[in-house]
């Protein structure tokens, strides 16, 4: 079995959490029993989170030798230069190594649900949408690339990983796949 399930900002990618006050999590949203993530969305990240009850379809998933790549929409403060987008293209140097060469463009603001909270605004700072797509999975790797490159990220919505992707789903709803 896999599903795909828009996971909604601020819910944790587990079905438990001990800590106090509890925090939003999976197990919320009427999910079929025995799935399982493959792999991790922060709880500060949004959209396509891929859950399955056969482990070796969860490695192939999420393993980067398997080359599924992962697709987001970012929006970040600031307004992309060129030299930005082209180190993102080429890997970016991180405090836990160099990242492999990504795919980076700047993108008209997708038309998405509002984020309950909404992303800050300031009036002085501009902000721009990013498509990225990577093969890794590093620890919140996307937000400390584009930091690392002088745009921080305000939003991050995974919308594909692999040839699936995340459709018309609305948040907290999943499909079968």
């Amino acid at each position: 079995m896999l599903l795909a399930f828009n996971k909604p900002y601020g819910v944790l990618c587990q079905f438990t959490d001990r800590s106090q006050p509890p925090r939003p999590t999976l197990a919320g949203f009427g999910l079929p029993a025995d799935v399982y993530p493959a792999g991790r969305l922060d709880h500060d990240s949004e959209g396509l989170l891929l859950l399955t009850d056969d482990g070796g379809l969860a490695h192939r998933l999420t393993d980067p030798r398997h080359k599924q790549a992962k697709r987001y929409w970012v929006q970040v403060e600031g307004r992309p230069q060129p030299a930005q987008l082209e180190a993102l293209q080429r890997g970016v140097l991180l405090a836990d190594g160099p990242t492999r060469p990504a795919e980076a463009r700047a993108i008209e603001a997708p038309a998405l649900w509002p984020r309950d909270p909404p992303v800050r605004f300031r009036k002085s700072v501009p902000d721009a949408w990013l498509e990225l797509a990577i093969g890794e999975g590093r620890n919140r790797q996307v937000r400390r690339m584009t930091a690392a490159v002088g745009l921080p990220t305000l939003r991050l919505v995974r919308v594909a990983i692999g040839p699936y992707a995340l459709g018309d789903l609305d948040p907290g709803q999943w499909r079968a796949l």
